[in-house]
């Protein structure tokens, strides 16, 4: 299958540069597998769309504040270094800009430096990785997350030029374990009230943890999608998830998944009669048309770049034609897209 059956022509205008003030006020399209109808809602109406029993996974992993801006010791030139993975305490995966610029034995200086000229951060270049990345040896005094929270900034994706005015409105309302360096974007529409609503009416929330890289915009460069290479990330379900969502599967209840991240979580944990294994891991699972759900019945998510990885995934759910269909109409209807756009419910 070729890369270019996921094409689809998007207007510049509908990437969503902002978040809209209230999250739940995004729109909805709701698209019906078996029929393939299309419906328009907006997110706060999600409760109208789900069931009591249902079980609705949530993926709480938590942006850092990954991008850092420094100068190169020796030349004073400007460098962008953004974590993608932590490796020891002080030694982080990482991806540099100009890589080129910065070998081996590269120092990096970040903030402002004392009356001894000595930096808060400094990052030292240790070693070269494959896909251009780097392993990075931080120096520096004091608790690094507190340094990071103070020097680093959101690392927003290359398509969002406006900068975002609250840092808080890249993470989901739900967020607790810091590790990603994307958001899971399917989850931003959540508000705590909505949650709550959906909790009362007899939904089963549980959570999951996705540490989401950088992979996720990383175009498939491969001609046929097969050749695709995807990146690892680690992910962790616990104990008590896992055991909700087995007893659902078991009990013929749906099982929700908010996000592709949820979804290849949960797919990448499943045993072949669909029931979930609990624990930590890492999984570089790609999803593409052809493939068997095993867990998952029913995603919300957010519209996809054209030719990447998720609207692959979506359309392994949903079917290519439904889905380039489906894309087509939010285009005409004039939905926001990408990351702070719209949602959409597949089921």
């Amino acid at each position: 299958m070729r890369t270019s059956d996921f094409d689809y022509e998007l207007p510049e205008e509908l990437i969503a540069q902002d978040p809209l003030e209230d999250r739940s006020a995004s729109r909805l399209m709701h698209l019906d597998r078996q029929s393939g109808s299309v419906s328009h809602d907006v997110f706060r109406n999600l409760p109208h769309y789900l069931r009591k029993g249902d079980v609705l996974v949530l993926n709480d992993t938590r942006v850092m504040p990954a991008r850092l801006l420094g100068t190169k010791e020796e030349t004073g030139a400007k460098v962008e270094i953004l974590l993608l993975k932590r490796i020891t305490e002080h030694e982080w995966e990482t991806l540099v800009k100009p890589g080129r610029k910065c070998r081996v034995g590269t120092f990096v200086n970040f903030g402002d430096p004392d009356e001894d000229r000595i930096y808060p951060l400094t990052a030292e270049i240790v070693d070269t990785l494959e896909d251009g990345k780097r392993r990075v040896h931080f120096h520096y005094d004091g608790i690094f997350e507190e340094i990071l929270a103070e020097l680093g900034e959101m690392p927003l994706p290359p398509y969002i030029h406006h900068k975002l005015k609250d840092a808080s409105r890249y993470n989901t309302v739900y967020a607790d374990r810091e590790g990603s360096a994307a958001a899971p974007t399917a989850g931003l529409h959540f508000t705590p009230e909505l949650l709550e609503e959906i909790r009362e009416m007899g939904v089963e929330i549980v959570r999951i943890t996705l540490d989401v890289g950088l992979g996720t915009f990383r175009p498939v460069k491969a001609d046929e999608i097969e050749d695709h290479h995807m990146h690892e990330e680690s992910y962790d379900i616990p104990q008590r998830s896992a055991e909700a969502i087995n007893r659902a599967k078991d009990e013929g209840r749906r099982v929700i998944c908010v996000g592709t991240t949820s979804c290849r979580t949960l797919e990448s944990a499943a045993d072949p009669s669909g029931h979930v294994r609990p624990g930590r891991s890492a999984t570089s699972i790609f999803i593409y048309p052809g493939y068997q759900f095993r867990v998952m019945d029913a995603l919300i998510t957010n519209f996809h770049l054209p030719e990447s990885t998720l609207v692959m995934l979506v359309s392994a759910f949903a079917g290519r034609e439904q889905i380039l269909a489906a894309y087509r109409k939010a285009v005409e209807e004039r939905y926001r897209f990408f990351s702070f756009g719209d949602a959409m419910l597949i089921e």
